[in-house]
């Protein structure tokens, strides 16, 4: 499974990449506002900058909604690095996007996903990835994991070549459930991914270790 980080934030892209596990990052408007990155040159500097520290996939967010804007606006972003990965709103100019991108060998990230239906429009169109969000839809109150599930069965069933992102990851159980399911990539704020690192058997453990080390010295 990929892992990619959530975050426009460098310095967590940068301690994420130095841990030597990192595939990728996702961002969208929100991540950018968060990082006080505002105005269309300021942003595009900053995607460059991403793309500066890893080695592949940095999704970068469409703003326009219609199917022109998208156009323009994902061939610009795409002209900035090779490692820039389109990210289309799963509207359905966003499906006529993605099969434009598809066409032109522009990589695409279908994002907003929240049921089967669009997953498979995505991937009908050509997208080279689908975003289902897990937390928004456990948020309320549906089975963000059974949706993960359901799309890869139906990815499955017809072997389709586009890749289930699994998106707004909560936790590390998230992940750990997005993997026993078979999902290509999960997408996680830095605490997640570090939190996979966490058991206090291994604290313990170490502890002693270093304790009876320390004895061993005297």
């Amino acid at each position: 499974m990929k892992f990619f980080i959530d975050t426009a934030n460098l310095e967590e892209i940068k301690e994420a990449q130095a841990l030597g596990i990192l595939d990728g990052v996702t961002t969208n408007p929100s991540l950018m506002a968060k990082e006080g990155i505002k105005g269309k040159k300021n942003i595009y500097r900053h995607y460059q900058a991403i793309c500066a520290i890893v080695d592949d996939n940095v999704s970068a967010e469409v703003i326009a909604t219609d199917y022109a804007g998208m156009i323009k606006e994902g061939t610009e972003l795409a002209a900035l690095d090779s490692k820039i990965v389109v990210k289309v709103p799963l509207i359905e100019d966003g499906i006529k996007a993605i099969k434009y991108f598809s066409e032109k060998g522009i990589r695409t990230n279908a994002t907003l996903v929240f049921s089967a239906g669009q997953a498979l429009l995505a991937a009908k169109a050509g997208a080279t990835y689908v975003s289902p969000f897990v937390g928004r839809l456990d948020d309320i109150s549906e089975d963000g994991m059974a949706l993960i599930e359901q799309i890869i069965t139906i990815f499955d069933n017809y072997g389709f070549a586009t890749e289930v992102l699994a998106a707004s990851i909560r936790h590390t159980m998230h992940i750990i459930e997005c993997a026993e399911m078979g999902a290509d990539v999960a997408t996680c704020p830095l605490k997640a991914i570090k939190g996979l690192l966490n058991h206090p058997l291994t604290d313990i453990g170490l502890a002693k270790f270093l304790s009876d080390y320390r004895k061993s010295q005297e």
